[in-house]
C-alpha cells in the first residue's frame, strides 16, 4: 500500500463487491480494524460505504450493520433495491450503487490527495481516469487470488496502484469472537447480497 505521510485519504467501499471478494478469499472483514488500519496511512478524511437495502421486509437483518457502521466512523450511502422480472419470468432484485460512488468521488477529488477504491468493477475505469486528471492518486483494492479473479484488468491498469485484498487479511480480518455490541456482519451481508443480484467480474487476463 503506497501511502505518504500527511496525505489526505478517502475510502470508497463498494459493499457488495468487497463482500464477494472477501468471501472468495475465505475471511470476514472487521470494519473497525479496516478503519484503524487506514487511519495510520495518512489523514483519513472520509470512509464511504455503499450498499443497497431491501426495504420491503418488516425487519431487515442488514439494518444493525448499517447503523453500526454509521456510528463508527463510516459515511453510509444507501438506497432501496429495485425488484423486476427477467425475460425468463424469474424475480430479480437489483441494487447498483455505481452512480452514487462516482458522484461522491468526483466531489471529493478537490479535497483529497489519495482515493482508495474497494471494488474490482471495470465500469469505474473512466471514473478513476477522471479523478487522476484532477491530481488524485487512486489505489484499487480487490483480488486476483480468488477464482474467478474479482478485478477487471482495465481498472487495475488504470489505477496508480493495485493492492490485493489478500495482502490485507492480517490487518483487517475478524477474529472468531466479535467485538461487544458489533452485529453479525457475515450473516447480515450474506442475507442481503444473496438477495441482491451478485456483482459479476469482468476481469480480462
Amino acid at each position: 500500500m503506497r501511502c505518504y505521510a500527511g496525505e489526505k485519504i478517502a475510502l470508497f467501499i463498494d459493499g457488495s463487491n468487497l463482500y464477494a471478494a472477501a468471501r472468495l478469499l475465505g475471511f470476514d472483514i472487521d470494519y473497525k480494524k479496516l478503519l484503524d488500519f487506514f487511519s495510520t496511512k495518512g489523514r483519513l478524511i472520509r470512509a464511504f460505504y455503499y450498499t443497497a437495502l431491501v426495504e420491503d421486509q418488516e425487519y431487515s437483518p442488514i439494518r444493525p450493520l448499517v447503523d453500526w457502521l454509521d456510528y463508527n466512523g463510516y459515511n453510509m450511502v444507501t438506497k432501496p433495491t429495485k425488484e423486476f422480472t427477467d425475460a425468463m419470468g424469474r424475480r430479480k432484485i437489483k441494487g447498483n450503487m455505481d452512480i452514487e460512488l462516482a458522484v461522491d468521488l468526483m466531489e471529493m477529488a478537490e479535497n483529497i490527495d489519495h482515493a482508495i477504491l474497494f471494488s474490482g468493477d471495470g465500469d469505474f475505469r473512466s471514473l478513476v481516469e477522471a479523478v487522476q486528471r484532477k491530481g488524485v492518486r487512486v489505489t484499487v483494492v480487490s483480488t486476483v487470488q480468488s477464482q474467478p479473479p474479482m478485478v477487471a484488468d482495465e481498472l487495475r491498469r488504470q489505477a496508480d496502484h493495485f493492492t490485493d485484498l489478500s495482502s490485507l487479511i492480517k490487518d483487517i480480518s475478524r477474529g472468531p469472537v466479535p467485538t461487544k455490541g458489533e452485529p453479525d456482519f457475515s450473516k447480515a451481508q450474506s442475507i442481503l447480497y444473496s438477495e441482491v443480484g451478485g456483482e459479476k467480474t469482468d476481469y480480462v487476463p
